[in-house]
């Protein structure tokens, strides 16, 4: 049940909105929320016919009832910059509207109880710095004196962050849209949308043509936004699609007034899962229950309203406000506030437009977050619509990082919604991985690795090898089944060795599995070792036109049947959307192996891309293949006993394959490497890639072979300087700045040549480098780059590189002043990593990978 919340009641712009709808629109935004407000917004700025249709009133549904915080550091610095985006535009709209944004600039203090969250604090103001974000860490003491109300006695110690604030929804909204409207924006209330017109295109998929509002008025347009939060799934549906979006009750109250709470910044008690936010002289206080209620029904004629808090959920939270700050014991409850919001499967927003319907895009799912990243999400979505893309690298939101297969998977996205919401507060560790939704993907080979001890990373819905754990140390880790319907607290810790894997890797220092995963690395460095790459997307490429497609999407050239070219994709600004291989199979065939984890990007942008050649059909056979991948020094001496095929350096050179036959089934076999050694990728068809396994094990049995995980794959590639898209390559990353021009041939046309060969004649302010810390610490990733006393960058991606017995990373450097970057700025510089906040270590720049800079062992002259 739900109560009414008079709506006279609640603040809001009343100027004047549009009343007749137009006929046609560039752009129509569905949604009068945060996000559908600062979408609309942005186009009107860029010029942009944009229309808003809200079925209510603005702010209707969930922006009304939120806190409004805004937390400026965070573990991805694609988050800070979204939040930049809104607490600038926060500040600057009144000039610019004469509408109040209620910004308060009052800070924010993270509470440490432990030295794991104090390391979490100090990693994430690390990484403010290269983002010009103040900030400090408080002993107790300090942080007593900033705040007096607060018992310090169980703290570690505080993150102190002066810029952080909160924003007033309502004020924010009306903002928003009378900037849209001075900007030449519609805005429609009391205006539902009935249906969503399309049409086929020539490919199958279907593309936007209009909206039709209730009462049949139809609006032309090709391009609509989906910014309708909780109840996204309407209008979802209203084109045949799914999204992973659950609606939760989340709440907080409002206490009676607090002498002395006056100025005091907003707290995040993680630990306690519970925050404090200011409002004048009273506090709000909510966080994330450990078992969340779902709303089961999402009600589509629900406004402004709420639910009756549920007090033995949220009672939590009391207890614990009341011991961070004691005196809300003694302090009255002046209301109540538990409303709907929405959640993803992995606690990141819905954007990006939706495969298989051209013009239909998301803005949604923004996790009680979308007042803080709305003004950023906005702005990208803006530019992501009318450009074809954003301008900076947007894939942990984009839609397309989930595979088609779980986005109608109801039973994974409840179960993911439901621990990402208990597990929001929770440490961010780099090991972690989700208990909840998984076996959903399987490896033709996972039964074969399960008596090996397999600890299995989830990545795109499917099972993959981390690492293979010692059975005497950790016992058998076999995933259970889980079911988030409980309480998240009566998992069985001390029963479940999977679980016990997990959290002992989950640590800012070295994981349990460190060692292990070392004997993985020295197998394959020095014998063999076999990975099931399994979950990589394949696809075929096939048709007239697919020759020409090929070498326009692709920025390395092919080189003919028989040969695999490792290349890059980029879009017209010349970033980087997708790294891979192609095998061309004859003439008009090409077999493309993508990134696992990017699979579903990669396939959406190549097919967008064949818009311009229509003789071509695009496949995707990622289920119908098992990959075992066969490295190390003896790869060939094992498979040379299996098959007849002439395996020598002149029959099989690198970056080749052919058709093998092994135990009478016939495959093709590549022969790559992402570790830096001699190898072999076995693409198999998946009901004979059990009997392979189980040969090829049979067979390295006495060569030292051994299963490998991709930890040590990580370790491996690291070391050789391999890169991972999304992580040393983004879209907003060119092959120029990521030292990657060998994979571009710029002596033909495509996508972002253009810009990558002018980039290469005048050079670029932005480079990435390899550094190896001069002590013996483990890197995690985001940690600042310091170049003689001056920040330029951050850790992007990093390793311990085994072979060579240290950390390696890698991260881009930019100059600010905007001079190019070259060999010799780089090699005079002396370099530090800061790995927590204020402990700088001295680092070695490496003008060429750490291992094996000049190929010998991938050649296979060992």
């Amino acid at each position: 049940m739900h109560r009414y919340i008079q709506k006279r009641l609640l603040p809001r712009y009343s100027s004047s909105l549009s009343t007749n709808p137009p006929s046609s629109a560039d752009v129509v935004v569905i949604g009068g929320g945060s996000i559908g407000a600062s979408t609309l917004y942005h186009l009107a700025d860029m010029g942009v016919n944009a229309v808003l249709l809200e079925k209510d009133q603005m702010t209707a549904g969930t922006t009304w009832h939120s806190a409004g915080l805004l937390w400026r550091l965070r573990p991805s610095d694609i988050d800070i910059q979204l939040i930049d985006r809104t607490r600038t535009l926060a500040k600057s709209l009144e000039n610019e509207t004469g509408v109040s944004t209620g910004w308060v600039e009052n800070g924010g203090l993270f509470i440490a109880v432990n030295h794991e969250r104090l390391s979490e604090y100090q990693r994430l103001a690390t990484l403010g710095k290269y983002f010009g974000i103040d900030s400090h860490v408080l002993s107790p003491a300090e942080t007593k004196e900033l705040y007096p109300l607060m018992n310090v006695s169980d703290l570690k110690g505080t993150l102190y962050s002066p810029g952080d604030g909160t924003i007033d929804p309502s004020g924010w909204v009306a903002a928003l849209t009378k900037g849209a409207k001075m900007k030449g924006a519609q805005v429609f209330e009391n205006t539902p949308v009935a249906d969503i017109l399309t049409e086929n295109t020539p490919r199958g998929d279907k593309k936007v043509v209009g909206v039709q509002l209730k009462g049949g008025h139809i609006i032309r347009t090709n391009r609509v936004i989906n910014a309708a939060g909780v109840w996204s799934n309407y209008i979802a549906k209203m084109v045949g699609k799914v999204i992973p979006l659950c609606a939760m009750h989340h709440a907080y109250v409002v206490t009676e007034r607090i002498d002395g709470i006056q100025n005091m910044p907003n707290v995040r008690d993680h630990d306690a899962s519970v925050y404090l936010k200011l409002q004048g002289d009273v506090l709000q206080v909510g966080g994330y229950e450990q078992d969340p209620i779902f709303w089961e029904k999402v009600e589509n004629e629900f406004a402004f309203s709420l639910f009756d808090l549920d007090w033995d959920v949220f009672s939590t939270h009391i207890n614990g406000a009341v011991n961070r700050v004691p005196i809300i014991e003694q302090t009255g409850v002046r209301s109540t506030v538990c409303g709907p919001e929405s959640f993803t499967p992995d606690h990141k927003a819905l954007l990006g437009e939706m495969q298989g319907v051209q013009g239909f895009f998301l803005g949604c799912g923004f996790n009680s977050a979308g007042i803080m990243l709305s003004g950023g999400s906005g702005q990208q979505l803006a530019q992501w619509v009318m450009h074809g893309r954003p301008s900076i690298d947007m894939f942990s939101y984009d839609i397309h990082r989930f595979h088609p297969l779980m986005l109608g998977n109801q039973r994974w996205n409840r179960e993911r919604s439901h621990e990402a919401y208990a597990k929001n507060y929770s440490i961010v560790f780099p090991h972690d991985e989700p208990l909840a939704g998984r076996n959903i993907r399987l490896t033709p080979f996972h039964k074969s690795l399960e008596p090996y001890n397999c600890v299995y990373q989830t990545r795109h819905g499917f099972e993959r090898p981390g690492y293979f754990a010692d059975v005497k140390t950790q016992g058998k880790v076999a995933i259970k089944p889980y079911t988030y319907y409980g309480n998240y607290n009566h998992i069985p810790h001390q029963e479940d060795a999977y679980l016990k894997a997990i959290e002992d890797d989950n640590t800012f220092g070295w994981p349990k599995s460190h060692a292990t995963v070392g004997g993985e690395v020295q197998a394959c460095r020095n014998a063999v070792a076999v990975f099931d790459q399994s979950y990589f997307g394949k696809f075929i490429l096939t048709g007239k036109d697919a020759p020409a497609a090929i070498e326009w999407i692709c920025t390395n050239k092919m080189k003919g049947p028989g040969t695999t070219v490792y290349t890059l994709m980029c879009n017209a600004q010349g970033g980087t959307e997708c790294d891979l291989t192609v095998s061309q199979i004859d003439d008009t065939t090409f077999y493309i192996t993508a990134g696992g984890g990017s699979a579903t990007h990669d396939w959406a942008w190549i097919s967008s891309q064949l818009e311009h050649f229509p003789n071509t059909n695009l496949r995707d056979v990622t289920e119908d293949y098992g990959v075992l991948s066969i490295q190390g020094p003896r790869s060939r001496e094992l498979l040379s006993q299996l098959t007849s095929r002439d395996l020598s350096n002149e029959a099989f050179p690198f970056s080749t394959h052919a058709m093998v036959t092994i135990a009478n089934h016939t495959f093709r076999m590549l022969r790559l490497t992402f570790v830096g050694e001699i190898g072999y990728e076995l693409h198999i068809p998946t009901e004979p890639c059990q009997e392979i396994y189980d040969l090829v094990m049979k067979t390295g049995a006495n060569m030292g072979i051994r299963n490998a995980g991709y930890l040590a794959m990580d370790s491996l590639s690291v070391e050789k300087g391999y890169k991972h898209w999304h992580e040393d390559l983004r879209s907003d990353d060119t092959p120029v700045e990521a030292a990657m021009l060998f994979t571009c041939k710029l002596d033909k046309s495509f996508s972002g040549r253009d810009v990558i060969a002018a980039q290469k004649e005048r050079g670029v302010a932005k480079k990435l480098i390899c550094l190896t810390p001069d002590e013996d610490i483990p890197l995690k990733g985001n940690e600042a780059i310091w170049r003689n006393g001056e920040c330029l960058g951050f850790i992007r991606r990093c390793a311990f590189g085994y072979t060579i017995g240290k950390s390696v990373g890698y991260g881009y450097v930019v100059r600010h002043d905007g001079q190019t970057i070259t060999p010799k700025f780089l090699k005079e510089g002396a370099y530090e990593i800061e790995t927590l906040n204020e402990r700088r270590v001295p680092a070695t720049l490496h003008m060429k990978c750490v291992f094996d800079p000049t190929n010998e062992r991938v050649q296979g002259n060992y």
